[in-house]
């Protein structure tokens, strides 16, 4: 999926700090330090565009996807949902983040091997892997049309500013002669097809007038291979040597991505209309409260704005010391993410100000959602400017740092994750990692074909949607249930002196389980067939990604009927030494099972 929210990028540097800071010598009370020389599992869940608009811009159709996960600005023209949206981050977001940190913390393991602490969740750290995998297989092809935005933008003349050029159709509207008759029978600006920028991106770049649908995919173009092949060439370097190269690589383009949001935010409120759009940003009407669709928005944005359940916090924690504070990291960073997103979106409401001022249309004629912020309307306010060159340089180059630095992720979770548990791989991580980084580059071409944007759009729904929300349901049941929050609280008064007060212990037991719950839920029941603008994709194709999801989600079920068929004794045996820590299993063959007593159920 592509991006990682830029929450997580402030997680990076924060939790790879105190990784490098590990203290090895530890007691044989306490699990024992990683091996820092071993690569960290990372997990970017993130939307390309997520960084340029505000994690509290919610898209009102509620698409799950990545490159569409906040972004309907409809949603956000009433203020009112930053107070559900506050209201999830207490009772949902914090505990599933502080939970992550003190898991990864206290047991030193990574996404998947994690659970030894209940072994028959397992299957719940290789379905996040499954998913990773899916997400390598278009993730950088996004990056790749950054690359390529970035290469097209070293000219006096940005080539989306006119429409003389080989790819504009006679249709063609120039930017200077429109105006909102232009649009008629109620279309949206942002909508329209047929400005310089909307056709760069559809016929130069995607090359989409040449495809009928999902079904008449074409060739991959040759220039975007180009722009793939560079990319995933970086990220082979950047990851072949685990954090000894990936930690170096993340200090450039973890940070890059936020003095250019700066710079962007501090000039986007100079331009002329940025006022009415940051205006319509902040503007509250309480009546938005009653509609359901406010509120289940702002628990789905809750979660993937913090990225709990998707590999990161348990891996980089796992390399913090054992006795670090992530209480206070958790309260810290998930704070900081927050008020990073409510900032961010400034940015981007004052450049849909300032294009419904140039073009004299409303603000919400102008919002739009998914790619079409990034490379259409962004691109296309910033062609506007003075030194339009520059600002497109600055932009292309946060948008191809944030990428890289979101993919490196992704593809770390795969590696480690799989490196963890088989061993050959890791003795061969250099060609492990090569095998991956190419694997995903040949799957990749599937999405730079002349109809590409139809797979990645289905990928993009359907890998990492309903699918990861299940994973993270398992994980919270599997440590708060199974494995027990009163012993979780132990271990945490272990590393910290301190045991969580009350309110953490309901809610990882009861609140963030139903929330996490009635996320999936509404996920399922919201699903509408998927289109892409006015296309509509065939039944088949829906049922192809439905395929795609249930591929990981069954791995949980798949792997609890594996391990229970694959342990020797009774079925209450069996039952017992699926679900009791591993470093607990001698305890079975005496007949102490803490799950068997209803005091492990009971207790918070």
């Amino acid at each position: 999926m592509f991006f990682i929210q830029a929450s997580l990028i402030l997680i990076e540097l924060f939790l790879t700090k105190q990784a490098v800071q590990c203290n090895k010598n530890y007691p044989l009370l306490v699990p024992q330090s990683r091996d820092l020389s071993e690569p960290t599992v990372i997990k970017h869940d993130t939307s390309y565009n997520c960084f340029i608009a505000s994690r509290v811009v919610i898209t009102r159709e509620r698409k799950m996807q990545p490159i569409q996960r906040l972004q309907c600005l409809f949603t956000v023209f009433s203020g009112a949902f930053l107070i559900p949206y506050i209201l999830f981050l207490i009772i949902a977001g914090m505990p599933l983040f502080y939970m992550e940190l003190a898991l990864g913390q206290y047991n030193r393991e990574g996404a998947a091997t994690v659970w030894k602490i209940c072994p028959v969740f397992k299957g719940v750290g290789y379905a996040v892997i499954l998913i990773a995998l899916y997400v390598g297989f278009y993730y950088n092809v996004i990056i790749a049309w950054s690359l390529y935005y970035l290469f097209s933008s070293f000219t006096f003349e940005l080539p989306w500013t006119n429409c003389h050029n080989s790819w504009n159709s006679p249709n063609c509207t120039d930017p200077k002669l429109f105006n909102a008759s232009v649009l008629g029978n109620g279309t949206k600006y942002s909508k329209y097809k047929l400005t310089p920028a909307a056709e760069f991106y559809e016929r130069g770049v995607l090359h989409l007038h040449e495809s009928r649908g999902i079904h008449d995919l074409g060739l991959p173009r040759w220039q975007l291979s180009l722009c793939l092949l560079v990319v995933v060439i970086i990220l082979f370097f950047s990851l072949w040597k685990g954090v000894k190269t990936s930690g170096k690589v993340v200090w450039i383009t973890a940070t890059l991505p936020y003095v250019v949001l700066f710079v962007l935010l501090i000039h986007g409120i100079t331009l002329p209309g940025a006022y009415n759009g940051i205006n319509a940003y902040l503007h509250i009407d309480f009546r938005r409260l009653k509609e359901a669709t406010v509120w289940i928005d702002a628990a789905t944005q809750i979660f993937y704005s913090l990225g709990a359940g998707f590999g990161v916090l348990i891996a980089f924690a796992s390399y913090n010391k054992f006795d670090n504070n992530c209480y206070r990291d958790a309260l810290l960073t998930s704070t900081i993410n927050c008020v990073t997103s409510f900032i961010s979106g400034f940015a981007i409401f004052s450049i849909l100000g300032y294009m419904a001022h140039e073009h004299k249309v409303k603000i919400e004629d102008v919002a739009t959602e998914g790619a079409g912020l990034v490379f259409i309307l962004y691109p296309e306010a910033i062609s506007t400017l003075s030194g339009s060159t520059f600002w497109a340089v600055v932009f292309f180059i946060m948008l191809l740092t944030l990428g890289i630095d979101s993919s490196m992720g992704g593809m770390e979770a795969v590696i480690t994750g799989l490196a963890d548990d088989f061993h050959l791989l890791k003795q061969h991580r250099k060609l492990f990692t090569f095998g991956v980084s190419f694997g995903t580059f040949l799957l990749a071409l599937f999405c730079i074909t002349n109809g590409g944007i139809y797979v990645l759009t289905l990928l993009d729904t359907f890998a990492a949607g309903t699918s990861i929300l299940f994973a993270v349901l398992m994980e919270a049941i599997g440590v708060s249930w199974f494995y027990g929050v009163d012993r979780f609280s132990e271990d945490i008064q272990q590393m910290m002196g301190f045991k969580p007060g009350l309110y953490w212990r309901l809610c990882w037991k009861f609140v963030s389980p139903a929330f996490l719950l009635f996320v999936v839920i509404v996920s399922i029941i919201n699903f509408k067939p998927l289109t892409y603008d006015d296309y509509t994709f065939p039944l088949w194709a829906n049922r192809i990604g439905w395929g795609i999801a249930l591929s990981s989600m069954i791995l949980v079920p798949a792997y609890i009927i594996y391990k229970f068929m694959n342990v020797r004794g009774t079925f209450k045996e069996r039952l017992a030494y699926c679900i009791t820590p591993e470093n607990e299993h001698q305890l079975v063959a005496q007949g102490n099972v803490r799950q068997f007593k209803l005091q492990h159920w009971l207790t918070i």
